[in-house]
């Protein structure tokens, strides 16, 4: 399915029409101020320091407003550099304090108020430039004369030139002066590729950064880079918090034009690009062109997990930075969504890969944790579960305690907090009062407590009546061997009668490969058989999830002397090559409700024990994959090529003792005719694919996987 995000290109298109540059002269940075303002430039190039920002008392210089420009420095007529031209426009704030009587200004004014008169606002203004890891900084010294300031209005403004970068990408500049208002202005500036300035000869290729583009491969990613012959360059992919660090990083020097297959499963908002020539001290330029891909977020809670670290104290393990909150609810052993607890404990902000707590007194396995993002549930994890053991038949009591210390308590329940005592007709109302009685027993625990409301857990296995219980087991145990031994009875008459089970198990490759699954088991539930697909059980297998699913049906079919049939395609061939090579690198890949890819993990060591012959065999189709491309171990088995061996696979799915296909001649050719019918309908959408490599073809690998 094709991807519409990805068909981006960050290098082209990006400047409609051609720009002619202004040149300067040089290499000496120079400053130019309004008239009226006095500057000078007092320190360029410096490493930016962290500064304070502190409230200063007025009148002050504040920046107003920043512009840039571009234009070029030029050393010789064919050696030029792309630079930044910005200009600080100033605005006064607070009031100078003037003197009452202008006439004291005049000739015979006495000196103090000359001095007044001649005095002047002197700031200075910080100029911040990033367009590498290392951000640089210039310093410039502004003096106002006290007749221009008027408060909130502007004075002036300070031109510097320039800031030197590259072409093709962006820096960011911003500003402050010293002392500060609180206040400070950044601005991002957009940089051309070659192709787009007028002057494209004069700058050398060192500056020149390659043309990248992305766009879609299938569900895959393509990555195209352009570099000439002449120059080398090196690319690097990586997650942007693990920036510095030598984790989940991919990087590779090129040279010439390249091709890289990007898995969609690896792309999340934060993975970015960074592009730098291979030379001493080059500036590199990054891209991080997934922050707003739906399906990049996407792929990032698929890979987030919740992990308790310990009693306590828990995690959300993500691959990037994001917003997230988290809440705690309680699960019931008895199903239904898991209930809210908040109030009385609100949401809380997630610091994600660090650890978490809340303020509880200790777990509960039936405590889950709940993580949202913008108000939608992302996360629902039950983390003491693990630790603590299955969900408990226990009662959550929430106490609230009023200004006069009166306590009140309340059981939740799927109806809501029900008060107790209750004459309610519920649950917790039946066992009301002897819950208050143990939990002023002390036979309760507390979860948590602020001083006036708390969380209390009471057991309620308690209550379940245990009179006469040995004389009911004996009893039920006596009834159930009876009546085992009556199903036995009538299970063989019945399977005789329905014939034997057929679990169907197949590789969703795509809608044709899935509607020729579906012709395939409708046809064959006209046999004596009972055929179980996924693509007829979708409810149950999002419910049980893709293994449990094949975990049940594998066993009902095995136990009942069934057969699981494997339909091979390309696709199949890919996965079960890939899990014969290495089974951890394809571990969890597979699709949500892809049954098959769930389902080689209790497949492959059936064929590798021996214990596949006579419960399984495999299917191929005609046109679409010849059993000889089936991986040999899996040959082990009867591996039938349909329509063609329809009969003697009818024959194998039936077994011995069923009813033989010459009483069947008319529902063979029933089944023949729709397979070949449903083959016809899609051949076409196969006919230019590989059957030896599978349906998609991957490129380089990234690391990333």
């Amino acid at each position: 399915m094709p991807v519409p995000w990805f068909l981006l290109s960050l290098a082209l298109g990006r400047s409609p029409g051609v720009l002619s540059l202004e040149r300067l002269k040089g290499s000496q940075n120079t400053l130019h101020c309004s008239p009226g303002l006095s500057c000078q430039l007092l320190d360029a190039d410096m490493l930016c320091l962290p500064e304070t920002i502190e409230p200063a008392p007025g009148p002050l210089l504040v920046p107003a407003r920043l512009q840039t420009e571009l234009v070029l420095r030029c050393y010789q007529e064919t050696d030029c550099n792309l630079c930044v031209r910005v200009a600080v426009h100033l605005d006064v704030h607070g009031d100078w304090e003037e003197p009452e009587d202008e006439d004291k200004f005049g000739g015979a004014a006495d000196p103090e108020s000359r001095k007044l008169s001649n005095a002047s606002l002197q700031s200075q203004v910080v100029l911040s430039f990033r367009a590498s890891t290392t951000p640089l900084c210039v310093l410039l010294k502004v003096q106002v004369p006290v007749s221009l300031m008027r408060s909130g209005q502007s004075v002036g403004s300070v031109l510097f030139d320039c800031f030197e970068t590259v072409l093709w990408g962006e820096v960011q500049i911003w500003s402050y002066t010293q002392p500060q208002y609180q206040k400070q202005l950044n601005y991002t500036q957009k940089l051309p590729d070659c192709r787009g300035l007028e002057v494209q000869d004069s700058i050398q290729n060192r500056w020149a950064l390659p043309w990248l583009n992305l766009s879609a491969d299938g569900e895959d990613v393509r990555l195209v880079l352009d570099v000439s012959e002449e120059q080398r360059f090196s690319v690097l992919l990586y997650r942007e918090q693990d920036k510095g660090s030598t984790t989940s990083k991919w990087q590779e020097n090129i040279t010439g034009l390249q091709n890289f297959t990007l898995n969609n499963t690896v792309l999340v908002p934060c993975l970015c690009i960074q592009v730098w020539p291979l030379e001493p001290d080059s500036v590199r330029t990054e891209f991080c062109p997934f922050r707003n891909s739906p399906s990049a977020h996407r792929n990032l809670w698929l890979a987030a997990r919740l992990q308790l670290q310990s009693s306590l104290c828990w995690l959300l393990d993500v691959p990037c930075s994001l917003h997230a909150e988290a809440a705690l609810c309680w699960r019931t052993p008895g199903g239904g969504p898991c209930q809210s607890l908040v109030p009385p404990l609100s949401w809380k902000n997630v610091t994600v890969n660090k650890g978490n707590t809340f303020s509880l007194l200790k777990g509960h396995p039936n405590l889950c944790v709940q993580v949202s993002s913008w108000e939608k549930l992302q996360l629902e994890e039950c983390l003491w579960a693990d630790s603590l053991g299955p969900l408990r038949d226990d009662m959550l009591l929430v106490e609230k305690q009023d200004s006069q210390d009166n306590r009140s308590f309340c059981a939740l329940e799927p109806s809501g907090c029900t008060p107790l005592p209750s004459k309610t007709s519920t649950r917790a109302a039946r066992f009301g009062e002897q819950l208050l009685r143990d939990l002023q027993s002390g036979q309760c625990e507390q979860l948590w407590d602020d001083g006036l409301e708390g969380l209390w857990v009471c057991p309620m296995d308690k209550y379940v009546h245990k009179r006469w219980a040995l004389l009911w087991l004996a009893c039920l145990l006596s009834a159930a061997v009876v009546f085992l031994l009556f199903l036995f009875k009538k299970d063989r008459v019945k399977v005789a009668a329905r014939g034997r089970r057929a679990l169907l198990l197949y590789s969703a490759d795509d809608e044709a490969f899935e509607r020729l699954v579906g012709v395939l088991a409708s046809a064959l539930g006209q046999l004596p058989l009972r055929v179980a697909v996924d693509l007829w059980n979708r409810r149950e297998l999002s419910a049980q999830g893709p293994l449990a699913w094949f975990h049940a049906q594998r066993r009902k079919a095995l136990q009942e002397g069934g057969v699981v049939v494997l339909l091979f395609s390309p696709g199949a061939v890919a996965l079960c090559r890939e899990w014969l090579q290495d089974q951890a690198s394809t571990a969890g890949s597979h699709a949500p409700h892809d049954a098959f890819a769930a389902s080689l993990s209790c497949v492959l060591p059936d064929f590798l024990q021996g214990r596949a012959p006579g419960h399984y065999v495999g299917v191929c189709f005609d046109k679409l994959l010849h059993p000889d491309a089936v991986p040999a171990l899996f040959r082990t088995v009867p591996v039938f090529l349909l329509p063609t061996q329809l009969r003697d696979f009818v024959e194998a799915l039936l077994g011995p003792g069923a009813p033989r296909l010459g009483r069947l001649r008319e529902t063979e050719e029933h089944v023949s005719q729709a397979l070949q019918s449903a083959l016809d309908s899609c051949f076409p959408a196969w006919g230019s694919r590989d059957p030896d490599r599978g349906w998609i073809v991957q490129g380089r690998g990234t690391g990333l996987e």
